[in-house]
């Protein structure tokens, strides 16, 4: 069986909205290095319709000689979303049909490597509340936003998380990796 990893950038006051006006900072060889791991062990993404519709604005931008880059264009996307018609998804996108919960079981039963979920929202609570994210990598970034979207924002359920490792980077972005209990 597959394993969901949820990748997410989060300040030290809980934000994680709009990364890139507080991480650009942070974003060296070390962080560059981590993320390259999460992804090439990875062979598709979980994304929801905002987090999608944002990268597929920028990614498909990005040098074709960035391996990033490459390796995160040339990926299937899977998007959860009420709203976005799959004959309007492109990069290599297919939105999921039905009940969210039993897509995404789906997919985690399917043959292959793991799956990169990256962004927040309702799709990371109804994965929560199913027990479907196998592990989450919360970057803790030394940085105050002050406001902001947050951190399962909204989430009502009690939670709790065993912590499997640490990372930490020069710049002074911690990495949790932490799995449900």
């Amino acid at each position: 069986m597959r394993k969901i990893i949820e990748s997410t950038f989060v300040t030290t006051d809980g934000v994680v909205g709009e990364p890139h006006e507080w991480g650009g900072p942070y974003w060296d060889a070390e962080h560059s290095e981590y993320a390259s791991e999460l992804l090439f062990a990875s062979d598709a993404l979980l994304l929801g319709r905002e987090t999608y519709a944002g990268f597929a604005q920028v990614w498909p931008t990005r040098p074709a000689d960035d391996p990033y880059a490459a390796r995160i264009n040339a990926m299937p996307k899977y998007v959860a979303s009420r709203t976005l018609a799959q004959q309007d998804a492109t990069w290599n996108a297919t939105v999921l049909q039905g009940d969210i919960v039993d897509a995404v079981r789906a997919l985690k039963a399917e043959d292959g490597r793991d799956i990169l979920k990256f962004g927040t929202g309702s799709l990371s609570h109804a994965l929560l509340d199913a027990k479907l994210v196998d592990e989450y990598h919360f970057w803790i970034f030394p940085a105050i936003a002050g406001a902001g979207e947050r951190l399962f924002e909204g989430y009502a359920n009690l939670t709790h998380l065993e912590l499997l490792g640490t990372t930490t980077f020069k710049s002074g972005i911690v990495v949790h990796r932490l799995a449900p209990r």
